[in-house]
């Protein structure tokens, strides 16, 4: 059962001209982070990015998913969380050997960042932007890529711990017409101060009406209905056929020959086995070649 604070909130600040999305985990973050035993600075950059994997989808039309992929030449190889338009949530990480402390982004080697947007079925579009990573927290690249590529001013605030994850985003409205036309010029300033102020266990553990009217009761908060979040992985049968279909009837006999005549897979996200036998294999090979779909891990 998810837990009625796995949860995305969207909100207004209507006399500063501010929209806002909070996303509040426990239940489905902890899904995540019971999977491996992550050194404690990955576990929480994981908690982060998986919170803004959700809190991303807050302003946008969604059909399929959006994720976040960190890769490096590092000892951080890998990290990636996906937040589907069902608020379906899943995410994991890979590194070798020790990881630097602090886990500073920017000194890991050839870091990149992606964020996709967009379906995993055939005929579904997608949109990808990649982020160079600087030496900046999380929340920091992702305000930077808003600015760049939305040119919005945006600010976010990401936190996590071992049993729950959070995220805060607040952008300001364009100031042509509409509530944004008539606020003063100090606002996004003065939402900026009162958003310094916020905690890390505040953001974490505050009831959301609580959080929000402690930081901006004077800033005319309207909050939206929630959206439920919770863990769920996209994985099926079909999608691991695909996969196998991919690779050829050389490699997929060549992997049947090295198993004893049985393929094994184990979804990475969350530990879904599916077997296919000699049979199955030529069932799959034989049949008309289906749409590619997306791997089942990265």
């Amino acid at each position: 059962m998810s837990h009625d604070r796995d949860v995305l909130h969207r909100f207004m600040l209507e006399r500063a001209g501010v929209r806002g999305v909070l996303v509040q985990l426990s239940d489905a973050w902890q899904e995540v982070a019971g999977r491996a035993d992550y050194p404690a600075p990955l576990q929480r950059l994981l908690g982060e990015a998986l919170a803004a994997s959700a809190l991303l989808t807050g302003n946008i039309k969604l059909r399929g998913s959006l994720s976040l992929e960190l890769k490096s030449q590092g000892p951080l190889r890998l990290l990636f969380a996906e937040c589907s338009d069902e608020g379906r949530l899943r995410g994991l990480a890979r590194w070798e050997g020790a990881l630097p402390q602090p886990l500073d982004l920017g000194a890991l080697p050839q870091a990149l960042l992606a964020i996709t947007i967009g379906g995993t079925e055939a005929g579904q579009q997608r949109y990808q932007g990649l982020v160079a990573v600087e030496s900046a927290p999380l929340a920091q690249l992702l305000e930077g890529y808003f600015e760049r590529s939305e040119q919005m001013p945006t600010r976010i605030v990401l936190a996590a711990d071992g049993g729950r994850a959070a995220a805060l985003m607040l952008q300001r409205l364009p100031r042509e017409g509409g509530i944004a036309g008539e606020v003063d010029e100090d606002s996004w300033s003065r939402v900026g101060h009162l958003t310094a102020t916020l905690g890390e266990d505040e953001l974490l553990r505050l009831p959301v009406e609580a959080l929000l009217r402690r930081l901006y009761h004077e800033e005319g908060v309207r909050l939206f209905a929630a959206r439920p979040l919770a863990f769920g992985c996209g994985c099926s049968r079909e999608r691991v056929e695909n996969v196998l279909r991919a690779l050829g009837r050389d490699e997929v006999e060549a992997a049947l020959a090295a198993r004893g005549g049985e393929i094994e897979v184990t979804c990475e996200f969350c530990a879904s086995r599916y077997l296919f036998d000699r049979v199955d294999a030529e069932r799959l090979l034989s049949a008309t070649p289906a749409a590619p779909a997306s791997p089942l891990s990265h």
